[in-house]
């Protein structure tokens, strides 16, 4: 066994890496940049950290890697929403929803962006990936805005990057805090009724700001 596994690694480096940077993120979502271990990484992948180092070049650039894999995911999975075939609330609602699941879904990637802020994103700076990957989604709202006042089913004029963060703000903060929140009001937020409730309310939320009349100054 321990044969095929070393033949699998040589034949295959591009599956290697997928399986590094699995182990990595879990051990970077757990233990931070500081605390996680290279050696625990090798350990867990059958690898070694000569290995690691060959494909990364450092700890810290196993844990860009870690970051940049992450934010691919999440852009990836809004591309293959085909939005822009579909009435912009609809659309927008189901971009929505989508990031709402994909936070529940991947409690290791709000960790690993948690941390990353504890850093003040110093890691995150030496990557152009990252910036790059994340100009997607904001195009994306952005496309869904202008149709949507174009549909007339939206009036505001909003900043699309403000839109995102609003969106985001939700879907992470209910991941980021669900055990300081839950203790404190005894709350399980990954219950399903409220799970479904909270992707209903910060849809309808979004929707209902949109569609208001701008207000007018007095």
């Amino acid at each position: 066994m321990a044969g095929n596994a070393r033949d699998i690694r040589k034949n295959d480096p591009e599956k290697t890496r997928e399986n590094i940077l699995d182990v990595a993120t879990t051990e970077f979502a757990e233990f931070g940049l500081s605390g996680g271990r290279v050696d625990a990484i090798a350990e867990k992948t059958r690898t070694s950290k000569r290995m690691i180092y060959y494909y990364y070049g450092s700890k810290e650039g196993l844990y860009l890697a870690v970051l940049e894999r992450a934010y691919r995911k999440i852009r990836a999975l809004e591309s293959d929403l085909a939005l822009a075939d579909m009435p912009a609330e609809t659309a927008l609602r189901q971009l929505i929803s989508s990031t709402f699941d994909h936070d529940e879904g991947n409690p290791e990637f709000v960790r690993l962006v948690s941390i990353e802020n504890i850093h003040h994103a110093m890691h995150m700076r030496r990557s152009t990936e990252i910036g790059e990957l994340n100009i997607s989604v904001i195009r994306t709202i952005q496309e869904i805005l202008d149709r949507g006042r174009r549909e007339g089913a939206f009036k505001r004029n909003v900043d699309a990057i403000d839109l995102h963060m609003l969106i985001s703000a939700f879907c992470f903060f209910r991941v980021s805090n669900r055990y300081t929140f839950g203790t404190i009001f005894h709350r399980n937020l990954s219950e399903p009724v409220i799970y479904a409730r909270h992707k209903q309310m910060i849809s309808d939320a979004v929707i209902a700001y949109l569609a208001a009349p701008e207000s007018v100054a007095a």
